[in-house]
């Protein structure tokens, strides 16, 4: 039989030989059944090096709102290319995309740029920590804050880990991380307004912000309660923390103004990325000038050479003028789009007897697989999805589902990008159909 992955097969090969287990995000070494190699990518489609074309419901892990090579990108690119690629000094361009963003977003009254929403969820925690003066941050278990030691408290910890229902591990999932940051986390359960009110009392006078997706995207896309976004800010208010809004996925993806607009809060400090750039090394920190005020006098260092580089910053304002141009039909399509292949799955799901049950708002949802036995209805906490995901049984349907051309996350997160069409969704639940098929007639459990 012929190997449709030969040749990333021998690119993954080689490349283990110059570069550290193979590729450069750890993430990327999960895919199965090899991580692979792309050549180019065109709106909502994306080709790979053995000449496999694939519907791209991944869309660059969220950053490609706008598609692959979308027109106008990267003519802007190259015309500030042509004036120069790094100044290390300021240029107009960074004026025009900080006002881009005080227009769209609700929380945007001064911006700072960075190069990855890792850095910016640094600079977020240290400025929150000189605000206040208090050592603590708040986040919630499950949530995923960027790679660094503070990004990744309380990520995914395994289920004999997990500590007690009322103080969850602070658990990092890798080793050489500075034992003493761990001290400096809270975390508390999503979804649990009470609970949540629980936490912030214990450590009273002593946390520094609340952080949080405003929907938790990067952990089987769960959506916040009804009454978790307004405890967060009326805590935060009555105690003088900073509300932290993680909007790295959500960010334009939900609404102009990001997941603030749509579910209509304004929080002290945004984390902006992915989108932000549309698949450029670009990110922001967006705030109230009283949150920003550090900053300003200098007395929080926020540097980096890199910072404002006007290749990125072309990029953006091509980005963020296309929301812009949108108005409010955005993103009524993309909500369309996606709901429309939540419930196509589902029904395939239903007609192959696959325990397959989508989850999401549209833009972007999950796909739980429910293990044998499990109960039905909304995962909207971490500990629920890890009790119910059947982790290996989706890992079996992707690969399905790349084999026939369609491509998802594979942690089992769908995005829905604004190069999809109609058509899109009829050929990916066409195509979907067979590779339910063959997952139904293949599968066996452990």
């Amino acid at each position: 039989m012929t190997d449709r992955y030969a040749k990333s097969r021998e690119l993954f090969h080689r490349a283990q030989n110059s570069i550290a287990a193979g590729v450069n995000s750890g993430i990327r070494k999960m895919e199965q059944p090899v991580p692979l190699y792309f050549s180019h990518g065109s709106g909502s489609r994306v080709w790979d090096v053995d000449g496999n074309e694939y519907i791209d419901f991944q869309i660059g892990q969220g950053a490609l709102l706008y598609g692959h090579a979308p027109a106008g990108m990267a003519e802007a690119i190259g015309e500030q290319a042509k004036l120069g690629t790094h100044w290390a000094a300021q240029c107009e361009l960074e004026i025009e995309v900080a006002e881009r963003l005080q227009k769209l977003m609700p929380g945007a009254e001064l911006v700072r740029f960075n190069n990855s929403a890792t850095e910016v969820v640094l600079s977020a925690f240290r400025l929150a920590r000189a605000h206040t003066g208090r050592p603590l941050i708040l986040k919630f278990e499950g949530a995923y804050h960027g790679w660094a030691d503070e990004g990744l408290v309380g990520f995914c910890p395994p289920a004999d880990k997990w500590g007690d229902d009322e103080a969850p591990t602070r658990l990092h999932p890798s080793q050489g991380v500075i034992p003493e940051v761990l001290g400096t986390f809270v975390v508390a359960r999503w979804n649990d307004p009470a609970h949540l009110r629980r936490i912030v009392d214990a450590h009273h006078g002593q946390i520094a912000a609340i952080v949080f997706e405003p929907i938790m995207c990067n952990t089987c896309c769960m959506e916040p309660v009804p009454g978790l976004i307004s405890t967060i800010r009326e805590l935060c208010d009555r105690d003088g923390m900073l509300m932290i809004a993680d909007e790295t996925i959500t960010g334009f993806r939900f609404a102009p103004g990001g997941a603030q607009e749509y579910l209509g809060f304004t929080p002290d400090l945004t984390i902006l990325g992915k989108a932000i750039g549309g698949g450029v090394p670009f990110a922001a920190l967006v705030g109230k000038k009283s949150a920003m005020a550090k900053i300003i006098d200098g007395s929080v260092v926020h540097a980096g050479t890199l910072n404002g580089n006007p290749l990125c910053l072309a990029a953006s304002k091509w980005c963020l003028d296309h929301v812009l141009e949108l108005g409010e039909n955005h993103p009524r399509v993309v909500f369309d789009l996606g709901e429309q292949l939540m419930t196509g799955l589902r029904a395939l799901a239903d007609k192959h007897n696959i325990p397959l049950r989508p989850q999401g708002p549209g833009p972007a949802f999950h796909a739980v697989m429910l293990k044998p036995g499990a109960t039905e209805g909304p995962i909207n906490d971490y500990r629920n999805y890890v009790r119910r995901q059947d982790a290996p049984r989706w890992t079996h349907l992707r690969t399905c589902l790349l084999e026939q051309g369609v491509r998802a996350i594979e942690r089992g997160l769908w995005f829905v990008s604004l190069a999809h069409r109609q058509q899109d969704i009829d050929e990916a639940l066409a195509k979907a159909d067979a590779a339910f098929a063959k997952h139904a007639a293949e599968w066996k459990a452990a």
